[in-house]
């Protein structure tokens, strides 16, 4: 009697589709395809001084002066893998940036990564608000099934923010690559067409006009949000 290996669940072959120049709208802003010759100026005055934010960005450095950052992102905006979106506020000025990238729509897997915040972006609404346009996008539109999150293994507020926002930890690839001459182990994390409605509940219940108090603070921490999710699953 012949045994048959174990082999995996089928899947839908299908591709995923390729990122879009689209606009994704929210509450509290937007995502939008990088146009450089618009939000050059704007992201400029939104990162200037703020060299910190550029740390964990695997190649490129800090940039001196305006000139060599609005030249860097004319370059950004012709690539497609990376697939570069500035995040807008309200007012519609550009706060950040962020891109799909390690793009593979035959495996349906993606991933969301060279994520700059400004500080006017880090730890507010739109930042999440931002996280939870993007993954709605990349799943329900776009059709893919996993999404990836990686970063440095010593990147501590990338890991918490992965952790936050529902992605699942999967481990540590050691010495995976050298980043502006140093060594760097990247952690590795992703979130799965499966998982993903709980993480849209979770998403949608922390944005909520009502979990806000009169003071923007936030009344359920989307951390419990996800880790009732977990335990209901456990």
């Amino acid at each position: 009697m012949t045994t048959i290996p174990p082999v995996g669940p089928s899947v839908d072959p299908t591709p995923a589709r390729l990122p879009e120049p689209i606009t994704l709208s929210g509450r509290f802003g937007s995502v939008s395809r990088l146009d450089a010759s618009r939000d050059a100026a704007d992201l400029w005055q939104a990162l200037r001084g703020h060299d910190e934010v550029w740390t964990y960005i695997s190649v490129h450095a800090p940039f001196a002066d305006e000139s060599t950052f609005a030249t860097w992102l004319a370059g950004r905006e012709s690539l497609k893998d990376p697939y570069t979106y500035t995040v807008r506020g309200a007012a519609g000025r550009a706060v950040g940036l962020l891109t799909l990238m390690e793009i593979r729509p035959a495996m349906r897997v993606i991933e969301v990564g060279f994520i700059v915040y400004s500080p006017a972006l880090q730890r507010t609404p739109l930042g999440t608000e931002t996280q939870y346009l993007l993954a709605r996008y990349v799943f329900e539109t776009l059709g893919y099934r996993r999404y990836e999150w990686k970063c440095n293994a010593l990147n501590a507020p990338s890991l918490r923010a992965a952790l936050r926002y529902g992605f699942v930890f999967e481990g540590i690839l050691r010495q995976h690559m050298i980043a502006k001459g140093r060594n760097r182990d990247t952690a590795y994390f992703s979130m799965l067409d499966s998982e993903w409605p709980a993480r849209k509940r979770a998403f949608e219940r922390w944005l909520a006009p009502d979990n806000f108090d009169s003071e923007g603070r936030q009344k359920l921490c989307l951390t419990t949000l996800n880790g009732e999710v977990s335990a209901r699953r456990a």
